[in-house]
This record gives structure tokens, sequence and C-alpha cells, in this order.
């Protein structure tokens, strides 16, 4: 069960306040003396309006013209002596209570002022001091909060370097297993591209051995059909020259895409250096070497021992 202070706060745990309850009786006495001014300032002004009042009144009465009625009888003027001797009563009245009413008015104000600036001091000095409570409350909670965070940081530091190291040894390992790959890749182009070339030497070879062949043969049945046949002279010539272009053609062809193979396995070996350099590089950020770290390659090497 909490406890309570002299003012109404719940006192809490450790020294203070809640502050929800101190912002509020603050805010309560803040009000308090706002309606305390509003009134104090309402009496001056009543005060002064009826002071103003009373001045226009004996100013009014001033400059009214004497009467004398002299027209009049006796009897007349002794009523009318009456009556302004009743009216100069009234007047002292008047300004005796005006006078009365005024000075009241001011001792209100005063009193109020007096009453409301003691009050205000009293409060204040009271929020002020539970508002040091509740600072000083906060502040040990504060760095209570600042120790339990300091120590969750370091395990979480602790845990991150953890977790590094074992990123940085399972990187490694890819690597490895990454560079074998391409190693293997890089020797499967290799063999494809001899047995290519090996393909391609002895398909020309045999297409040059035909074309020699067709080329005797259409001689020789050149030779043979010369005597008795003069016209299909240029018929066999023809014939020869179209074999001998078409083994040209088919020549340049198979060098041409000897060239391509060529060509494409020259691009897709320097795709496969730029990949090794990539995964090299991407190491090195990973466990904060460079890439021509002597501790590198023993990473690297180590689990392909394994």
């Amino acid at each position: 069960m909490s406890a309570s202070s002299p003012h109404g706060f719940t006192v809490v745990r450790g020294r203070g306040y809640r502050s929800e309850q101190v912002d509020g009786r603050v805010t309560e006495l803040n009000a308090e003396r706002e309606a305390a001014w509003h009134r104090t300032a309402q009496l001056t002004q009543l005060a002064q309006e009826l002071a103003e009042e009373a001045e226009r009144l004996r100013g009014v009465a001033a400059a009214l013209p004497p009467q004398t009625f002299e027209a009049l009888g006796a009897r007349a003027q002794g009523i009318l002596a009456t009556t302004e001797s009743e009216a100069a009563d009234l007047r002292a009245a008047a300004d005796t209570a005006a006078q009365q009413l005024t000075e009241r008015a001011e001792e209100e104000a005063r009193s109020v002022r007096d009453t409301a600036r003691e009050a205000a001091a009293r409060r204040r000095a009271d929020a002020e001091a539970a508002a040091a409570r509740t600072l000083d409350a906060a502040q040990d909670r504060a760095d209570g909060l600042r120790s339990e965070a300091r120590t969750q940081a370091e395990k979480i530091g602790q845990d991150a370097s953890e977790a590094l190291q074992e990123m940085s040894r399972r990187c490694a390992a890819l690597l490895t297993e990454q560079e074998k790959e391409h190693a293997a890749q890089a020797d499967a182009f290799d063999r494809e591209l001899a047995e290519k070339e090996a393909e391609f030497q002895a398909w020309a070879a045999d297409l040059e051995e035909r074309g020699e062949r067709a080329l005797a043969d259409a001689r020789r049945e050149h030779a043979e059909a010369e005597e008795a046949a003069r016209h299909r002279q240029e018929d066999a010539e023809a014939r020869g020259a179209e074999l001998v272009a078409e083994a040209r053609v088919r020549a340049e062809g198979i060098e041409r895409e000897t060239e391509r193979v060529l060509r494409e396995h020259a691009e897709r070996s320097e795709e496969l250096r730029e990949h090794m350099a990539h995964v090299r590089s991407s190491l090195a950020t990973l466990t904060g070497r460079a890439p021509d770290d002597p501790a590198l390659p023993a990473q690297q090497s180590a689990p392909a021992a394994d």
C-alpha cells in the first residue's frame, strides 16, 4: 500500500512522488494563483471606478449655479434651505461611503494579493520539493537502467563477435569450396575446348582430303573425257571449282566457329576470374583482412585439408 504526503501526493518507491500527481497539483496551484490575481484586478478596478464616479459627482455638484429662489416666500425659502442642508449631508455621507468603500476594496485587494502570494509561495515550495524528490528517484532509476543497458550491450557485443567469427569461418570454407568448383569447371571447359579443337582439326583434314580427292577425280575425268568429248571439259572444270569453293566455304565456317568457341571460352574464364576476385573481396570485408592478407590463404586451405 502506497503512503501519502501531507499534500495528498502518493509516495512511490524511492524518495519521490508520482510525477503525474505533482504535475496536476502544480497546475491547480497555477490556476488558483491566476484566479486570485484576477479577483484582485477586479476589486482594484471596482475601487477605481467608484473613486472616479464620486469625483464626477463632486464635479457636477460644484458646476451647478447657486439657486436663491428669492422670489419665493419665507416658507419656500425655509424648505429650500432644509433641502440644501439635507443634500449637503447626503453628499457628505456619499463621499464618506465612497471613500470607505474604496478603502475597503483596496484593503481587501491587498489582503487577497498577500494571501495569494503567500499560498503560491508555500505551494511552489512544496511542488519544488516534490519535484526534486521525483527527480532524485528518476535519476536513481536512470542509473539502474544505464547499468542494465551497459551489461546488455556488452553481452550483445560478445555475441556479435562470436557470430562474426563463425561467419568468417563459414565464408572461408565456402570460398574454398567455390574455388574447387570453379577450378573443376575451368578444367572441364579446357577439356571440352581441346576436344572441339581436335574434332575441328580432324574434320578439316578430312574435308581437305575429300576435296583433294574430288579435285583429282575431276582432273582425271577431265583428262579422260578431253579427247572423247571436248565440250565436257568445261563442266568438269566447273565441277572441280565448285567443290574447291565449297571446301573453302566450309573451311571458313569451321574457322569462324572455332574462333567463336575460343572467344566464349576466354569470356567465361574472365567471368570466373572476376567472380573469384569478388568472393575474395567479400571475404576480406567480412573478416577485416586485406585480400592479400597472409592469414587468409591459411583459413581458406584449412577446410580443404579436412
